[in-house]
């Protein structure tokens, strides 16, 4: 079908986010950035006192008790800025607050090497002491990141260069959402259409949204790679400058994971390229297809299946889902849409994608682009086991601790996914629609496991690259995404 998108102005109100236990109003939100400035200021004062386990944790106290304030700000802003990409009054409110942000990492950034300075017998008391029991984790994954731990001038200049470094994702995030215009794709019909549609059953409209899609992507070639590279050496330079042997080591350290974990499922999906390969052959056979091409691999496998279902229909499903999960998590889950944790449509200007925020003292919040498929309903429900598995750390942990690594972030996620296609095969007993759903089932795997295993392997070897001092060009780089497209 067509669709225009309408300006956010235009959007109803009853589909769109309730960001208030943020703040009530953007002038609530400069209220609080104004007020937190103080505060953040106020911080340098611990500087020079942290030699004993009573001062750290006075400090610390101190410390997340502004981040907190902090935190809530940069999140609104966030998310305000998202709604609209385009929008100069939000981009000006994530300005600031991304400011702020960066003042109290700075102001902050003498804390880690005074810690650590204290001789290790006293490094030793201070974990073990009872008044830093909440603070003890925390401690300890301090002590051994110590070699990698500046001197305090040399880490207060790195954090107040932070903004700045990460102008290449501020860059990437207004040329994918806000610049790049794409052409309209036409189906066998010559109808136009708005969004990329590479699931359609009209091969002729899969190729035209292909072929629209990536050809605004070619016209932004150079700085596409651009800013990509800049990306890549900001991470790679970090990685020397602190003493580690790649920024993979370095990201990964962060979480204690051992690269092995990393190059384990590398080996372990390229072991298992043949069912890929299989899948790939089957849908081939499917859609009597002579070849197939990149806009074939989205490709619904069964003809007549075009089902779609409103919002309020997959809110149902949701809940049908989760029911395996309690009868707590299901009310939780309801919470969510009464409250309206979720922007559900798209609008002109908002970014794409969908994802999972909060704050520790606020709710969780989905940002979707819902459209009506099974894959969107798909991906309410995997956006939705992120905003429970937000929900459950900060009231079940400590402030410090209420982040869980991304080593386990997509667990809750991916299991709301498989309860949902599982309670629907249950259900379902026509052949056909059947068939629809291991295709949706057999789709998710695929993205989940080898698409994402494909992007690691393609980040771990760009960052090689450019740690061996080799150019990351526009040809460098899409020569080695051809090299291992999975695909």
């Amino acid at each position: 079908m067509s669709e225009v998108l309408k300006e956010r102005n235009e959007m109803d109100p009853a589909y769109m986010w309730d960001l208030s236990t943020l703040f009530h109003s953007d002038d609530e939100f400069e209220d609080a950035l104004e007020a937190v400035k103080a505060s953040v200021e106020d911080l340098a004062k611990y500087e020079g006192t942290l030699t004993n386990a009573s001062a750290i944790k006075t400090f610390l106290d101190a410390e997340y008790g502004v981040m907190l304030k902090v935190t809530d700000i940069f999140s609104y802003a966030s998310l305000r800025k998202v709604e609209d990409t385009r929008d100069t009054k939000a981009q000006g409110m994530y300005a600031k607050a991304y400011s702020e942000v960066v003042k109290m990492q700075t102001i902050c950034s003498y804390a880690e090497p005074e810690i650590l300075s204290n001789d290790e017998e006293t490094l030793h008391a201070i974990i073990q002491d009872d008044c830093l029991k909440d603070y003890k984790i925390y401690l300890e994954n301090l002590v051994r990141a110590k070699a990698h731990t500046l001197s305090n001038k040399e880490e207060a200049i790195m954090a107040s260069f932070a903004e700045a470094l990460n102008t290449p994702e501020e860059a990437m995030g207004a040329l994918l959402y806000a610049d790049m215009l794409f052409k309209d794709a036409l189906d066998s019909e010559g109808k136009a259409h708005y969004i990329l549609l590479q699931t359609s059953q009209d091969r002729v409209l899969r190729k035209n949204a292909f072929d629209s899609f990536y050809e605004s992507f070619a016209h932004n070639n150079n700085t596409l790679t651009a800013v990509y590279a800049g990306n890549v050496k900001t991470c790679t330079t970090e990685a020397r400058l602190r003493h580690y042997d790649s920024s993979r080591q370095m990201r990964m350290a962060s979480d204690n994971i051992p690269e092995t974990v990393y190059d384990n499922l590398i080996e372990t999906v390229h072991a298992r390229m043949d069912l890929m390969y299989r899948y790939v052959r089957l849908r081939k056979r499917l859609l009597k297809l002579d070849e197939v091409h990149y806009y074939d691999l989205y490709a619904p496998l069964t003809s007549g299946i075009t089902d779609t279902y409103s919002y309020e229909e997959a809110q149902r499903m949701v809940l049908d889902a989760v029911a395996p999960l309690g009868k707590e998590y299901v009310e939780r889950v309801q919470e969510a849409f009464d409250q309206k944790w979720i922007d559900v449509y798209p609008n002109k200007g908002k970014e794409t994608g969908a994802f999972s925020a909060g704050t520790y003292d606020s709710n969780p919040v989905i940002k979707m682009n819902y459209t009506g498929t099974l894959d969107s309903v798909s991906t309410l429900a995997h956006e939705m086991g992120h905003s429970q598995h937000t929900w459950l750390t900060n009231h079940t942990q400590p402030f410090q601790y209420s982040e869980y690594t991304m080593f386990v972030a997509e667990v809750a996620s991916t299991v709301n996914e498989n309860l949902l296609i599982d309670q629907l095969l249950e259900k379902e007993t026509d052949p056909k629609r059947r068939l629809a759903l291991l295709n949706q089932y057999l789709e998710g795997f695929k993205g989940t496991v080898y698409r994402q295993t494909m992007f690691a392997e393609f980040e771990k070897e760009a960052h090689a690259m450019c740690e061996r001092g080799e150019a990351l060009t526009t040809q460098s780089l899409n020569d080695l995404f051809f090299c291992m497209c999975y695909f």
